[in-house]
This record gives C-alpha cells, structure tokens and sequence, in this order.
C-alpha cells in the first residue's frame, strides 16, 4: 500500500534520522504501520500533505475535533515517525509530514507487518470508496450538476493479462505521469490558473482465481539429417 511514492529513500521500517526530509518514506514495521491506522491520524496526514503545515488548532478547524484531540494524534504520528514539528510562527507551533511519498509494505516474513498492512489497508479503502461517493452526492446536490464536474469524476475498472515484470513497469509508469504535478501542493505559485485540487486512488491487484499462464515449453531441439 502506497501514497503517492516514488524511489524509496529511507531504510526498511526505519524512522528518518533527525534533520534530514527523505523523498519516500519506506514503512514495514508494524508498530508503525497500526500508529496510522486511525481515522482522525490518516485525516491528519492528508490535511498536512495538502496545506504543507497546520497547528494543531488548524487542523481542529478543518476536522471539526478538538485541538487536545488533534495535538494527541498529531504526537502520535509525531512518535511514528510520519510528521515533525515545523520552524515556529512566533507561539505558533505546525506540524509538517517528514515525507509527502510514503510507501507502506507488508514484511513477507513478518505476520505481525502483514496483519497491520492488511488493517490498514482495510481501513484505506473504505475511506477512499466513502470520500468518491460524498464527492458524487455533492456533483449532484439538490439535482443542480456542474457540466464542468462531470469530465473530471471518473471511475475506471480493468481487467488484463500481465507478467509480474509488465505490471511493475505499469505501476512505474503511473508513477511517473504523476510526477508532472510535483510541487504544486506546496508551492501554489507553480499552479496554473484554473488547477483544482484532485484526488486519486488507484488500487492493482493479481486475481487469485486465475492461475498464472504456464510458461512455454523450450522449442524440441533440431535434428540433423
């Protein structure tokens, strides 16, 4: 499971070392992974990659919690490694996230970091499926719908034949089309007029139904006459 990741560039389930901003943060250890499975936490993370930094009474605001609730949570994911305090604004004190591309995968060798991804993931996709579903009862608010709404709301299902070396160089290629809104989020100078805020949510998976395809038998060797 993943947000957004490019090239991991910390180490496996290691939390970044003080002063340094890793470009992906790579997470396998379980205690870690279960400290984002949190509704209000995962909130929290969202709210931090898209305004860059917040207070915990900002982010009380755009939640509708508590500031004590957030600044508990926001600790939380503070001792887990997923956010840092920022430079203060005078008696302020934000919050940033340490790394906007977060890769969360399970140890093959670990049941405790495969049940805590599976929890995770679990909880993830629920909230992606409840988010796109608000976003289609708002499209259609009391039967008003904007034209200019419907182009960018797209659900997408697919289903095809693939080697594990093609769906990896798939999932690269998604990665780097992405790559072209780098920086936006950050630094709205950089937006173009008329850019939006977008959200995405992709999710690929193997059918284990199907068994793979048999690899092809090596061509009988040629006789001579």
């Amino acid at each position: 499971m993943t947000t957004a990741e490019h090239d991991a560039a910390a180490a496996d389930g290691a939390a970044p070392a003080p002063g340094t901003r890793p470009d992906t943060l790579r997470v396998t250890d379980p205690t870690r992974v279960r400290a984002l499975a949190h509704p209000v936490r995962m909130d929290l993370l969202s709210f931090l990659d898209d305004v860059g930094e917040a207070t915990a009474t900002d982010c009380a605001a755009h939640l509708g919690q508590t500031v004590a609730n957030c600044s508990f949570h926001l600790r939380t994911l503070a001792k887990a490694g997923y956010i840092e305090p920022a430079e203060p604004r005078g008696r302020e004190r934000p919050w940033r996230v340490v790394a906007r591309e977060r890769n969360i995968t399970p140890d093959p060798l670990d049941p405790a970091s495969r049940r805590a991804v599976l929890e995770l993931g679990e909880i993830s996709v629920r909230r992606e499926a409840e988010r796109y579903i608000d976003h289609l009862r708002h499209v259609d608010h009391d039967g008003v719908v904007d034209p200019g709404l419907i182009p960018l709301t797209q659900l997408t299902t697919s289903a095809f034949w693939a080697t594990p070396e093609e769906t990896v160089e798939l999932i690269e290629g998604l990665h780097e089309l992405m790559k072209r809104f780098d920086g936006r989020t950050v630094d709205p100078a950089i937006r173009p007029g008329g850019a939006r805020m977008m959200r995405l949510f992709t999710a690929i998976n193997p059918d284990m139904a199907f068994e793979p395809t048999a690899e092809a038998a090596p061509p009988a060797p040629q006789q001579e006459d």
